[in-house]
């Protein structure tokens, strides 16, 4: 099927990062110039409408196809081109949220790609981590909750969350007590309307393949557990987390950080005053930490 990419930077000598965006469905062509521009300086950077998401969110797509075997190889298909394009022998890659799902399965089974992973918001055991942002919501919604929230908090009931529709319900209570989101849909939506890669149309089916969201593979996403199917990787990862973050909780992050395995290097960048989106809350902080990326790379640290 056809899928869209953005492909922007200064120099093409510079390094290709291609940005694995979350949801699956959320795209982030449209507000890439708002919040992360500055990185065109440092890479060339690729952002990718993946399958069933904004612009590629066309009439041949079919929700079945939303497999991680799939996407998966949507990406190693993707790197390849990028390579021979570019005639890179390994390029950069960064995930956000589900993005994180994906690339470190990614880079599990095609490491000689890669130069390095950045991790943004890492997806570690989605069981667990309702467990953890759920036992928080409770604490925010007894202290500061009004009537209206706390019933509904009740009518939800806690973990497990097997039902997508229910899952959506949470996660935007997380969300609005802080811990999802760094940004509301009217902002983003505002930042949004200043990409000239977008049309009316394609605005209209990022909404829709971020309103699917993960529910075509909910159950497939669901069963995985990264301490037990991806226990180490044969290159350098970086861990972005935001200390605010209960949608991918920074505890589990933390804990899978110092289980994981990485001979070639592992580094943990904390953002304090970012939630599940560093890259908005802390943009000019986020630029710069992906930047040292490449210096360490290019510059390894004793």
């Amino acid at each position: 099927m056809q899928q869209w990419l953005l492909i922007r930077g200064e120099n093409n000598d510079h390094p290709v990062l291609l940005w694995l965006h979350g949801g699956p469905g959320s795209a982030q062509m449209p507000v890439h110039h708002a919040y992360t521009k500055e990185l065109e300086k440092e890479f060339i950077v690729v952002h990718w409408d993946q399958r069933g998401a904004g612009k590629s969110n066309t009439p041949e797509f079919r929700e079945e196809t939303m497999t991680l075997h799939r996407f998966i190889e949507d990406t190693h298909e993707l790197t390849r081109y990028l390579k021979k394009r570019f005639d890179k022998d390994q390029i950069y890659l960064l995930g956000h949220s589900w993005g994180t799902l994906l690339g470190i399965h990614v880079v599990k089974e095609y490491p000689d790609d890669y130069e390095t992973f950045i991790s943004v918001s890492q997806v570690v055991d989605p069981a667990r981590a309702d467990s953890i942002s759920w036992s928080w919501l409770q604490e925010k919604v007894q202290k500061s909750g009004s009537r209206d929230e706390i019933k509904a908090l009740d009518r939800l009931g806690g973990p497990p969350f097997d039902d997508h529709d229910r899952f959506v319900r949470f996660i935007k209570m997380v969300d609005s007590f802080g811990g999802g989101m760094d940004a509301g849909f009217t902002q983003l939506l505002w930042k949004s309307l200043g990409a000239s890669e977008y049309t009316l149309t394609d605005y209209i089916k990022w909404f829709k393949g971020a309103n699917r969201g993960s529910g075509p593979m909910w159950e497939e996403t669901r069963d995985i557990d990264l301490f037990s199917s991806v226990d180490s990787l044969r290159i350098p990862v970086y861990f972005f987390t935001g200390e605010k973050d209960y949608n991918t909780p920074n505890q589990l992050v933390k804990a899978y950080y110092y289980f994981l395995d990485a001979p070639q290097g592992k580094y943990l960048v904390r953002f304090t005053n970012s939630a599940h989106t560093p890259f908005i809350a802390e943009p000019e902080k986020f630029n710069r930490e992906v930047v040292r990326v490449k210096q360490q790379t290019e510059r390894p640290i004793p």
